[in-house]
C-alpha cells in the first residue's frame, strides 16, 4: 500500500495506526496530531451531510442524524472532491441502517434532498420558445407527434410515502400534524431559474412526464397514461420553464 493510500484509508477507520513516517515541524506527536486531523475531516463530511440532508436531520434530531451520518461516512468515504455531490448513496445506507426503520419514509425523503441537490448543480440549459409551443398546443392534430426535451435538472420521484408534505411541511408551508406519512406521493424537482421547485404530481402526471423525459411522442405517452388531464402536467413543465426544446415529428414516419 502506497503512503498515500495508507493516509487515506488511516482517516477513515480509528482502528488503523497513524500511518509511519509522519513528523510535525514542532517535535508533537504525530498520532496525535493526525487524530485531531482525523476527527476534523469525518466532522466535516457529517456537516457536509447534515447541508444536503437537513429535512432528514430534522425528522431523527440532531443526534441521531450525527450517529448515522457518521457510521456513512466510514461505510462510503467520498469518491470525488466536490462535497456537493457526496450523499448519492445515503438514502440506500437509510434503507439499510437498522435504528431508523421505525422512520420508512426517511429513505425517500433523502431521496428528494438529494434530487434537489442535482438540480441545483445541473447544466443549464434553454427555455423553448413558448410563444411557439402554445401555438403547437392549440392543433390537437400535431400533438400526438410532440417530442419534448425536458431541462437537465428535471427529476422525478415516485413514492410509497408522503415525501412531497414532509418536505414542505419542513419549509413552513404546511402543518406537520396534519400530514400522514404513509400517503403515497410523486414530485417533480426541478430549477427554474436559479430557484430549485418541488412539485407534488398526481401518480399518472408523474407517469406521463417521466414517459417524456425518455423520449416517448406525447401520443405514445398519453396512451401509457389513460385517463390523463394532459393539460396540468404540460402546464407545469412550461410554468417551471422544464421543457428545453420541442420537436414534432412527420406522422409519415415511425415514431
Amino acid at each position: 500500500m502506497s503512503l498515500q493510500a495508507e493516509f487515506a484509508a488511516a482517516l477513515l477507520d480509528p482502528e488503523r495506526p497513524c500511518p509511519a513516517g509522519l513528523k510535525t515541524w514542532n517535535g508533537s506527536d504525530p498520532a496525535a496530531r493526525f487524530a485531531v486531523y482525523r476527527n476534523n475531516v469525518v466532522a466535516s463530511l457529517v456537516d457536509a451531510l447534515g447541508e444536503t440532508f437537513p429535512v432528514v436531520r430534522q425528522l431523527v434530531g440532531e443526534a441521531f442524524f450525527h450517529i448515522m451520518a457518521h457510521c456513512h461516512v466510514r461505510a462510503a468515504p467520498p469518491r470525488t472532491r466536490i462535497l456537493a455531490h457526496y450523499g448519492a448513496s445515503f438514502a440506500a445506507f437509510i434503507e439499510d441502517f437498522a435504528p431508523a426503520a421505525g422512520l420508512p419514509y426517511l429513505a425517500d425523503v433523502a431521496r428528494l434532498e438529494f434530487l434537489r441537490v442535482r438540480a441545483c448543480h445541473a447544466s443549464d440549459a434553454p427555455v423553448a420558445d413558448g410563444a411557439a409551443l402554445a401555438v403547437l398546443l392549440g392543433e390537437p392534430e400535431r400533438l400526438p407527434h410532440l417530442r419534448l426535451g425536458l431541462h437537465p435538472s428535471l427529476a422525478l420521484l415516485r413514492s410509497p410515502f408522503a415525501v412531497v408534505s414532509l418536505w414542505a411541511a419542513h419549509q413552513g408551508a404546511l402543518d406537520i400534524a396534519r400530514v400522514d406519512p404513509g400517503h403515497a406521493e410523486s414530485a417533480l424537482v426541478v430549477r427554474n431559474g436559479l430557484e430549485v421547485e418541488v412539485i407534488g404530481l398526481a401518480s399518472g402526471e408523474a407517469v406521463l412526464i417521466g414517459l417524456l423525459q425518455e423520449g416517448l411522442p406525447l401520443g405514445r405517452a398519453a396512451a401509457l397514461a389513460p385517463g390523463l388531464d394532459l393539460a396540468t402536467p404540460l402546464a407545469q413543465l412550461i410554468r417551471t420553464g422544464a421543457i428545453s426544446r420541442f420537436t414534432v415529428e412527420n406522422p409519415g414516419l415511425p415514431a
